[in-house]
C-alpha cells in the first residue's frame, strides 16, 4: 500500500517551485502519494508554467503562509489556516502518513507537538538531523528546539535516536555518546552528570562521554545534548562543510586543475557526503505520527530525499518503535499524559 505524505507546498524559500518538482519525483520514483496544503490556484499555475504534472497529488486549499518572522506559538492560534498547520491538522486527523515542511522550524515543532501529539511518556519533541561521520553518520539530538533540559529528557532522546537509527537506517544496537567537556564520568554541568548515570543503567549501547571533537570520527551513532548545545554542534557542522567545500575548489584551481581530474571520483563523493540535500531533513523525533523539518533552502533533490525520509519512517513504524522503547525504559520518568 502506498504511503501518503502530506507537503506543506509554501515552505521555504524556494516554495512553490521546487517543492512540487521534489514532489513529482516522488510520485514517479518513490510511488509516494502526494497532499500538497497551499493555494490551489497558485500551485496550478506554476506546475502548468513548469510544466510539472500534478498526477498522484492532492490538494488541500489554504491561503494562508506561516511567516517564518512570526513567534512559533502563532502556528496555533493566527497561523491556524496556514498551509503547515493545516498539513499538520490533515496529519492528526488521518489523511496521512507524514508531513514534509521546510517552514518555520520553531513553528513546526509547536504545531507538531500540540497538533498531532507527543508520543506517550515523552517529554519533548527534538529536531534530529543526520551528519557525516568518517565512518558512516550519526543522529544528534537535540538540534535546538529544547534550549533547557532535564536529566530524563537526555535519556530520552538517547532512546528516541537509538530507534530511529536501528529501525530506519538500519543501524543494529547502534552506539550512544553524551556530548560533554571531557570523557571522565564526573565532568560536565549537573545536566550532563546525572543523564551520565541514567544513560549507564538504561540498557542502551551507551559508550559514555564524547567530547565535540571525537564526534566526526563516527564512533557515536547516536549523540545528545541539551538543544542549546545542539545547534551549536549543527551550524558549526554546517560551517565546517562550506570551509572544507570552498578549500577542496581553492586546493585544485590553477595549475590543480590536472590533480583535480585523478581526484574528480573522491571529491564527488566527499561533496556528497557534506551534502545535506542527501538525507533530505530533520526527522521530529517524539510526535505521534513522522514530521520532517526539511532544510529552508532546499531544493527539488532535497525536498525529494525529505519526503523520501519521510515515507521510510512511516513504513519503518518509527513512531511505534520509539513508543515500545519508551515504555520499556523505568528510569525515564515517563509522563502519563500529553498536552
Amino acid at each position: 500500500m502506498a504511503v501518503t505524505v502530506i507537503v506543506d507546498a509554501f515552505g521555504g524559500d524556494r516554495a512553490p517551485l521546487e517543492v512540487l518538482k521534489g514532489c513529482e519525483k516522488a510520485v514517479r520514483e518513490l510511488g509516494t502519494k502526494i497532499v500538497l496544503t497551499g493555494s490551489a490556484a497558485k500551485i496550478k499555475e506554476c506546475a502548468a508554467a513548469h510544466k510539472i504534472s500534478l498526477s498522484g497529488m492532492e490538494i488541500e486549499h489554504t491561503d494562508d503562509v506561516f511567516d517564518i518572522h512570526d513567534e512559533p506559538k502563532e502556528i496555533i492560534k493566527s497561523g491556524k489556516d496556514s498551509s503547515m498547520a493545516v498539513g499538520l491538522r490533515l496529519l492528526a486527523e488521518g489523511r496521512g502518513d507524514a508531513f514534509v515542511s521546510a517552514g518555520s522550524t520553531g513553528a513546526l515543532v509547536m504545531g507538531a507537538t500540540f497538533i498531532v501529539k507527543r508520543i506517550k511518556g515523552i517529554k519533548r519533541v527534538a529536531p534530529a538531523p543526520m551528519l557525516p561521520t568518517n565512518k558512516g553518520s550519526f543522529i544528534l539530538l537535540d538540534a535546538g528546539a529544547n534550549v533547557e533540559c532535564r536529566p530524563e529528557m537526555l535519556m530520552q532522546f538517547a532512546v528516541m535516536g537509538s530507534a530511529y537509527m536501528e529501525k530506519v537506517v538500519g543501524v543494529k544496537s547502534p552506539t550512544v555518546g553524551l556530548l560533554n567537556v571531557g570523557a571522565e564520568d564526573t565532568k560536565g554541568r549537573e545536566l550532563e552528570i546525572e543523564a551520565y548515570k541514567m544513560l549507564k543503567e538504561s540498557g542502551l549501547n551507551f559508550l559514555g562521554n564524547v567530547e565535540a571533537r571525537d564526534v566526526p570520527e563516527g564512533d557515536c551513532q547516536v549523540v545528545v545534548t541539551d538543544g542549546f548545545t545542539g545547534n551549536i554542534v549543527l551550524k558549526l557542522y554546517e560551517g565546517v562543510a562550506s570551509l572544507f567545500g570552498n578549500k577542496v575548489k581553492w586546493l585544485y584551481s590553477g595549475t590543480g586543475r590536472i590533480g583535480a581530474l585523478f581526484s574528480l571520483g573522491k571529491i564527488k563523493l566527499f561533496k556528497k557526503q557534506m551534502d545535506y540535500r542527501e538525507t533530505g531533513g530533520s526527522v521530529l523525533l517524539g510526535v505521534r505520527k513522522p514530521v520532517v523539518k526539511a532544510h529552508g533552502s532546499s531544493d527539488a533533490y532535497a525536498f525529494f530525499n525529505a519526503i523520501k525520509q519521510a515515507q521510510k519512517c512511516a513504513e519503518e513504524n518509527i513512531t511505534a518503535a520509539i513508543a515500545d522503547y519508551v515504555s520499556g525504559m523505568p528510569s525515564a520518568d515517563k509522563e502519563q499524559e500529553n498536552v
